[in-house]
């Protein structure tokens, strides 16, 4: 049967982190997953799309608005 163990730590300078375990045999091989405990903070979503690759086609809302208005234009056309 697969043991599994939850332990806390703390992030130590040059991001170390130990796990002690007196129940952890010498030499055993084991799996170590790391999530952070805290809660990421809220983002907006200019924060989100600023931070995707790629280029962006529109540098301001100003330039999204023309560029619709000219496609609903040539619709009509």
């Amino acid at each position: 049967m697969q043991k599994v163990l939850h332990k806390r730590a703390t992030v130590q300078p040059g991001g170390r982190i130990e796990v002690v375990d007196r129940d952890l045999e010498v030499g055993e091989h084991v799996d170590v997953v790391i999530s952070s405990a805290q809660e990421p903070s809220p983002r907006s979503a200019w924060q989100i799309i600023s931070q995707g690759s790629g280029r962006r086609l529109f540098k301001s809302a100003k330039e999204v608005s023309d560029y619709l208005a000219e496609e609903r234009e040539s619709w009509a056309r």
